[in-house]
């Protein structure tokens, strides 16, 4: 009970300080995670946590997002820009984004920005060190930003935290994320300027957003384009991991204790995608790590923040 009320006034007095600038960049449509994470996102801007600047896809499918618009529009916010890579990975139509939204007939918009120019308008509006950038899918939007004339040094003014899910960080071989577009990944790894913390496939892998959650946890409200992609993505009932939603959690409340940290280093991308962390004071990366009590008090806090209801 005195934990779980230290977290509950953990969250309290943190809704109530300044909202931290966030930018979501996602592969929308692969995995359902991403929408979950996005819900998440939502819940947090409703709390005060954060203000969602922008969402940038790097799913080069139209559906990826126009299901980020439904979102969006969903929780009242379908003016918050959208950005679509050009020429990407992975252009197949996915399981869920269209479906999602036909489901229900969500509302979105059409009026999007390529990636690398909205992160670039956004950015520039916002206060030296104040943004964070929350990377769940591929790395090509972010590289891209970085080979882009003054982009680097756009967000190392910028930008105070990137925080990614992606690599794996037990020797197991190529994450997905990485896999599909390796060399942004080795340029990220290897260029980016500020501060990343990566949550790795072992990470997200040992928790499993429950089915109950879908089923109990939404019935404030009708119909919800998050459930709708969800039970379109497999045959429902089923449990999914929290890969992209503990990136997420860590971000916006990296003092909360739902996770541990490695010692700083250096992430390595070999040319099959496979990722290797190395040890080094002073170096820009740490990783994520969680035992079992950590485990429960963060999946409670990703179910509570994702089926939070509109307000």
């Amino acid at each position: 009970m005195k934990q779980m009320l230290g977290v509950l006034i953990l969250g309290a007095s943190m809704a109530w300080g300044q909202a931290v600038p966030v930018i979501f960049d996602t592969d929308m449509g692969n995995d359902i995670d991403d929408a979950l994470a996005l819900a998440m996102l939502h819940a947090l801007e409703s709390r005060g946590e954060v203000k969602l600047l922008a969402v940038t896809v790097t799913k080069d499918n139209v559906w990826a997002a126009r299901y980020v618009s439904a979102v969006n529009t969903f929780y009242g916010r379908g003016s918050i820009p959208v950005g679509v890579v050009e020429d990407g990975p992975t252009k197949e139509e996915g399981r869920y984004a269209r479906q999602g939204v036909e489901a229900g007939h969500w509302k979105y918009s059409d009026a999007k920005e390529e990636a690398v120019a909205l992160l670039e308008r956004t950015l520039k509006a916002q206060a030296d060190g104040s943004v964070v950038v929350i990377q769940v899918g591929f790395s090509t939007n972010l590289a891209r930003f970085l080979e882009a004339p003054g982009g680097r040094e756009l967000v190392a003014r910028k930008v105070k935290l990137l925080s990614l899910m992606a690599g794996d960080f037990t020797g197991a071989g190529p994450e997905y994320n990485v896999r599909e577009d390796v060399r942004s990944c080795r340029k990220v790894a290897e260029d980016w300027p500020t501060p990343m913390v990566w949550s790795g496939f072992e990470v997200g892998r040992t928790v499993k957003y429950p089915a109950r959650s879908i089923e109990r946890d939404f019935r404030w409200t009708a119909r919800h384009p998050v459930v709708d992609g969800y039970k379109a993505y497999m045959k429902f009932p089923y449990d999914r991991e929290t890969w992209d939603l503990t990136a997420v959690l860590y971000a916006a409340r990296p003092e909360g204790g739902y996770f541990g940290l490695s010692e700083a280093g250096e992430v390595r991308v070999d040319e099959k995608g496979t990722t290797r962390f190395e040890a080094r004071a002073g170096g820009r990366s740490r990783y994520l790590t969680w035992n079992e009590t950590q485990r429960a008090r963060s999946l409670e806090a990703m179910i509570w923040l994702a089926t939070q209801p509109v307000r």
